[in-house]
């Protein structure tokens, strides 16, 4: 004969039995979800750790290259990592790094194409700035000012503020708008710290524009 507690213990199972035809594949596919997406993020970053080995290493022989003045090889290192590993910060600094090295071998073209790689599929904010900045420089190489002047407006970090009313003060002077010039020059001294060496430069410009800036760090 049952006792009490045979029935109360048979009552569970089978309630748990009614429980588990109706909720159990339910449950099933949830946890094969969860164990599915927690293995596939393990895979992503697995994936993206490898990427971004590889990149290095790549980059490093980029730099190898670019120590020895090998513009060549230097296009064809950059050319293969952007094209395996555009998403990486490998890519972005390989960019500027190719950039420079084809610019002191007076390849303009080649140099320019690079920095507006940089500019145009770089994700950090840090290297987009970096590269339209030079790019702004190259265009008032080029007699451009104007063009120079619509790209530093698209430069919106802060940390670059100063470089841009520098170089916005430099474009100015191309377009032989002096006050407008001086008036940025001004906002790049104030901008930068006193310990900046290149902060004696903007003001070498504004002392040739009439405008030194006075003794107690206001620009007249």
């Amino acid at each position: 004969m049952a006792t009490p507690l045979d029935l109360q213990e048979q009552e569970q199972l089978d309630a748990l039995k009614a429980f588990w035809k109706r909720y159990g594949n339910l449950i099933t596919w949830t946890l094969m979800v969860a164990l599915g997406s927690y293995a596939g993020w393990n895979g992503w970053t697995w994936y993206q750790r490898g990427q971004s080995m590889k990149a290095a290493a790549m980059f490093d022989e980029l730099e190898r290259a670019a120590h020895a003045g090998d513009a060549a090889r230097v296009a064809r290192v950059f050319d293969d990592l952007k094209q395996r590993y555009a998403s990486t910060a490998y890519a972005e600094k390989g960019g500027l790094l190719a950039a420079r090295v084809q610019f002191e071998q007076q390849q303009r073209d080649a140099g320019r194409a690079a920095l507006q790689w940089v500019a145009d599929h770089a994700a950090e904010d840090e290297y987009r700035a970096i590269a339209r900045l030079r790019l702004a420089g190259v265009l008032l190489d080029d007699g451009k000012p104007d063009e120079a002047l619509k790209l530093l407006d698209t430069v919106k970090d802060a940390a670059f503020a100063a470089l841009v009313a520098d170089r916005r003060g430099d474009a100015l002077m191309a377009l032989g708008r002096r006050d407008d010039a001086k008036a940025a020059y001004q906002a790049a001294w104030r901008a930068m710290d006193a310990s900046v060496e290149y902060r004696q430069l903007v003001e070498a410009k504004l002392t040739a524009l009439g405008a030194a800036p006075a003794a107690d760090g206001a620009a007249r």
